[in-house]
């Protein structure tokens, strides 16, 4: 029997060996400073909308690829259900705490993990809010089930288009927005450098 996709089931240690590389590819990027990764919503640095964006690409691809080449069975990866005011409450408030502190609870634990003691802040808050959110789970359910969304549909599923046409999408996307990046970054003093980090 050949080796299939996803590898959640190869190793128990798969989930720690591949977020150690991504917290690495985190930290290469910059994503460890407060100061880069804030510079975003000034619009002087858009090298997180560079990272991410071809990293939800590189996963699109290889996803269909994969899944062309029966690599991945059917329904092999989770999609979880949608709940529109969870995500709605969810994103603003960890979008605000982005903006305002730089980090989010992944660059928080990069930017721990690389030494910088003001994501020790963050990381407790993350710690705290996940405790808080378990404990009190049965209060808040009502609103973390508000505006329920289709269940288990993918983004073709949902408008219509073939796997390839989102893929083509998603690289026009962000062809786009890295040329509209690039010409905001020049015009506002960007990117942020190690020399802006470390001064």
């Amino acid at each position: 029997m050949g080796m299939t996709w996803p590898l959640y089931d190869a190793s128990a240690f798969s989930g720690l060996f591949l977020g150690l590389l991504f917290g690495l590819a985190l930290e290469g990027a910059g994503f460890g400073s407060a100061r880069k990764l804030t510079a975003q919503f000034t619009l002087r640095d858009f090298s997180v909308f560079k990272v991410m964006f071809t990293a939800v690409i590189v996963a699109a691809i290889g996803l269909g690829l994969s899944a062309a080449f029966g690599l991945m069975p059917p329904r092999s990866v989770y999609i979880p259900t949608l709940f529109w005011g969870a995500i709605a409450l969810g994103g603003t408030l960890i979008g605000a705490g982005f903006a305002i502190g730089g980090y989010c609870p992944g660059t928080s634990a990069v930017a721990l993990g690389s030494g910088r003691l003001d994501a020790l802040v963050f990381f407790i808050g993350m710690v705290a809010g996940i405790g808080l959110f378990a404990g009190f789970f049965d209060v808040i359910e009502p609103l973390y089930a508000a505006g329920q969304g289709p269940e288990g549909q993918r983004l073709d599923q949902l408008l219509g288009i073939p796997d390839w046409g989102i893929i083509v999408g998603l690289i026009g996307a962000a062809i786009a927005g890295s040329l509209l990046g690039s010409r905001l970054e020049r015009q506002r003093g960007g990117p942020v450098t190690a020399e802006d980090v470390i001064g």
